[in-house]
């Protein structure tokens, strides 16, 4: 694992986990700096209100919308892609390892790459977003992302989920059902992340902490 004091403030650090896999951290800081910043500008102006906490909706509340607020503006787009596969196939010629440069068929598999989206993509920055979505939702993200990789359409991906601490105030808030263990959560992306489910793909995994809830900021504990 990265050091993440070498990369992140201590003021994210205090609202936020942070877990780099694949050298996703030091990819980030040190090739893409500016989508980097409008990330840290993003985590550091979030603030989620008990009563957002508390309203129906998932991954379709008022908390994703913030995302959009911010990063929409600042030239992120939500993309889906879509990719057929050409297989062509060459004839050996008369000599071993000797293989003609034209082929003599070719097989096309239409839809091989097919309903892969994400959130967020600025240059060749992933970004998504898992606030209170079933768990397998991670499987999606992760495979999308390395599809992207390996298309090489992006080099390093972003999963922003809860961590967590923040169950201390849903059990005081009396709605702990409703962000169950088997939704979104950074236990359920972490071990999947260490089972290598990303692929090649560099993935930072991020955790929102108590510290992002209004009327718990100093909580947060010294970094």
């Amino acid at each position: 694992m990265a050091d993440i004091n070498k990369y992140i403030l201590p003021e994210l650090q205090s609202k936020y986990e942070f877990f780099s896999y694949g050298h996703a951290i030091e990819i980030l800081t040190e090739s893409f700096p500016k989508e980097w910043r409008d990330i840290c500008f993003c985590l550091s102006q979030l603030r989620i209100t008990q009563s957002e906490l508390m309203a129906a909706g998932g991954n379709e509340t008022a908390i994703p919308k913030k995302f959009d607020d911010i990063l929409y503006p600042l030239g992120w787009r939500e993309i889906r892609i879509t990719g057929d596969l050409l297989v062509k196939l060459y004839p050996r010629g008369k000599s071993r390892g000797r293989f003609s440069d034209v082929p003599f068929d070719e097989k096309r598999i239409n839809g091989y790459i097919d309903g892969h989206n994400i959130d967020f993509i600025k240059s060749k920055v992933a970004f998504d977003l898992e606030w209170n979505s079933k768990d397998q939702t991670f499987d999606r993200d992760l495979l999308a992302m390395r599809t992207y990789f390996d298309c090489g359409l992006i080099d390093v991906g972003i999963i922003i989920t809860r961590a967590e601490e923040l169950n201390d105030i849903f059990s005081e808030l009396g709605i702990r059902s409703k962000y169950g263990a088997s939704t979104t959560w950074m236990g359920k992306l972490d071990y999947r992340l260490k089972s290598r489910r990303n692929g090649g793909c560099p993935i930072l995994a991020v955790g929102i902490k108590k510290a992002c809830v209004e009327g718990y900021e100093n909580d947060a504990g010294s970094v």
